[in-house]
């Protein structure tokens, strides 16, 4: 569909020309008429199908026509990370070009005194649109900073992740401050419970509109290494043996061990830098900017901020980790091998996770190659799900039969009978 087909106003369709636009995304479709009309929606979509214009188009274009309250905050948009909530500013500042008159202010942790009164400042003028994590908006809210009395526009962007980081309470609170004539709208990349239970606590009556996760690229090569945990920094000294690579990403579960596979690249000489909740926002901008200026080579993340990284030419990506789930899993290598770039994906698998990497396989549709181990990191774990111990009604361990009678079985059960006693 051209963008032309629905009905935004002439500026925002002027700010989409300067943007050499013309035919609309999936989600970008289905979901900008039902905004329009004024409907709540709850989206499915993952990262990079063009969601965030989706809703900034039809707000915008709403904005832009009808009569909505002066000096007062009319649109609210909520962002799991500091990174993601300036993503979503600059492409606001983009899309409102040619819309004179609306403003918007980014609200994120992380900044000294100074970002925060302006912050505040801006908020109390009444601009338009309010861009904010979670915790910075309730701290504003708790200083009397903010007033959402005449909110007619809610988005929570990428829900999934913010309630994943803890945000629930605050998501309700601000809710709760909200005019019942505001509309909602919720865009998560998956849908577990508690995204369904969200959804039926704040949504009235919702669009709903899901796009099925796509598969990853094809031009992507994806590689596992089926390994212990303490065989892990083996192999990635074997992978930065080529002293060529650039430009990658490793994931990590963890912000312990991003810190600990960054001190460790740092051993090997390599130009490394870490991104995690830890960090300040002046911290995170100045890694950032050494990442995609080319000053460190290698950036270890984790996945908390990684769909804040937006850089189209990343080489390779390492997940250190096993994501937990298939959606996860494409989210990430799917920073690699953007536009006309290739791209590797490697995955450590430990086995442990070895459960978890065969269902992401069954998702993908085929068997990822497996790598055989370096030379000198010993033995490799076997690309099985390992069984789980079976014990009888009794408490006594079901043997298998090609165990039965084994010496350490004998003395489990000993052991058992013991305890039990």
């Amino acid at each position: 569909m051209d963008f032309y087909d629905l009905d935004l106003s002439d500026n925002t369709l002027d700010a989409i020309d300067d943007m050499g636009w013309t035919t609309c995304t999936p989600i970008q479709e289905k979901c900008i008429p039902e905004i329009l009309d004024g409907r709540d929606l709850l989206g499915i979509a993952q990262t990079g199908t063009g969601k965030t214009a989706a809703y900034l188009l039809p707000i915008l274009s709403l904005l832009d026509e009808e009569d909505f309250p002066e000096d007062a905050i009319n649109c609210v948009i909520m962002s799991p990370t500091r990174e993601l909530a300036q993503q979503i500013d600059q492409a606001m500042q983009g899309f409102s070009y040619y819309i004179p008159g609306v403003s918007s202010v980014a609200v994120y942790g992380g900044n000294d005194g100074n970002r925060y009164e302006q912050e505040s400042k801006g908020m109390k003028m009444g601009c338009d649109i309010v861009i904010a994590t979670p915790g910075r908006l309730i701290s504003h809210i708790t200083m009397g900073n903010v007033d959402l009395g005449k909110v007619s526009f809610f988005v929570l962007d990428e829900a999934d992740r913010m309630l994943d980081m803890g945000f629930s309470e605050d998501i309700m609170s601000i809710a709760k401050l909200l005019p019942d004539t505001c509309q909602t709208i919720l865009f998560s990349a998956t849908m577990p419970d508690k995204i369904e239970k969200l959804a039926k606590t704040i949504l009235k009556n919702p669009a709903i509109i899901k796009l099925a996760v796509n598969k990853p690229a094809e031009k992507i090569k994806q590689l596992a290494y089926v390994c212990h945990e303490n065989q892990k920094m083996g192999v990635l000294r074997t992978i930065f043996k080529d002293k060529q690579l650039k430009r990658i990403i490793i994931f990590s579960s963890s912000k312990v061990k991003v810190k600990e596979i960054n001190r460790a690249l740092h051993t090997l000489h390599i130009k490394s830098g870490e991104m995690h909740s830890d960090l300040t926002q002046v911290e995170r901008d100045e890694t950032m900017y050494q990442f995609k200026s080319g000053q460190i080579d290698v950036l270890v993340a984790t996945d908390i901020v990684a769909r804040g990284i937006d850089i189209d030419d990343i080489s390779m990506v390492i997940n250190y980790d096993v994501p937990h789930d298939s959606e996860d899993y494409v989210h990430r290598i799917g920073r690699t091998a953007r536009a006309d770039h290739d791209g590797t994906a490697i995955t450590l698998v430990r086995g442990k996770e070895v459960g978890n990497f065969m269902q992401i396989e069954k998702f993908l549709g085929k068997e990822v190659e497996k790598v055989p181990l370096p030379k000198g990191l010993g033995k490799a774990p076997e690309y099985k799900i390992m069984g789980k111990k079976r014990f009888s009604a009794k408490g006594k361990r079901i043997e298998n039969s090609k165990n039965k009678g084994h010496k350490s079985y004998r003395k489990g059960g000993n052991k058992a009978r013991k305890e039990r006693r």
